[in-house]
């Protein structure tokens, strides 16, 4: 195996294991082991447990944050938020282990790597988005950035929950997201306030 090829397989192993047991759980006496190859090896080659599952987490980062930003490329709001719906739900399909990796609480994830991180930059995309259409509607463009966070954590504790589920199907998930989240944004009062509000 070259050294490229035996790297491929430590990462494949360590996502696996990873996403089997977590980062604490995981050794690299065991990645080794499924590996078929010594600590040594391992080490060379990432430095540390550490060391690989920073680079697990950095690939699925990129591959989710790719697949979101892309499905926001084009067309009607109502469309783009069916899209990066779809495709958060598609890479949780796709993806399992993936993003069972990425929603893991890990001692070693920077300020650049964690779950949280992923989420802000995704919301950082649709508030764009929000920003424009708020400014077409009359509304203040500045409470873009809360409305995409509230929308970007929404699909993705529902994505954390459907990952285990499963059910109901795919596209019905997304459609309920996209009814609430959509029929809820364009009924938007320009001055909300609450009914009932302790003091």
């Amino acid at each position: 195996m070259t050294g490229k090829e035996r790297r491929r397989q430590l990462l494949d192993v360590g996502r696996e294991l990873f996403a089997e047991k977590g980062f604490e759980a995981a050794s690299i006496e065991e990645i080794a082991h499924r590996a078929g190859v010594s600590k040594p090896v391992v080490y060379e080659h990432f430095g540390g447990k550490e060391g690989i599952y920073a680079v697990v987490v950095d690939r699925e980062m990129e591959q989710l944050l790719d697949r979101i930003v892309s499905a926001l490329s084009a067309g009607h709001p109502k469309e783009l938020l069916e899209q990066a719906a779809g495709a958060l739900l598609d890479y949780i399909q796709d993806s399992s282990d993936g993003f069972r990796i990425l929603v893991r609480d890990s001692p070693v994830a920077s300020a650049t790597g964690t779950f949280s991180s992923l989420l802000n930059d995704i919301a950082s995309q649709v508030e764009d988005i929000f920003g424009e259409q708020f400014g077409a509607r009359g509304y203040d463009t500045a409470l873009a950035a809360l409305y995409s966070q509230a929308l970007v954590g929404m699909v993705a504790l529902t994505g954390q929950w459907w990952l285990e589920v499963r059910t109901p199907p795919k596209d019905e998930v997304a459609a309920h997201l996209v009814n609430l989240a959509w029929n809820g944004l364009s009924r938007l009062e320009l001055h909300p306030g609450l009914c009932i509000r302790e003091d």
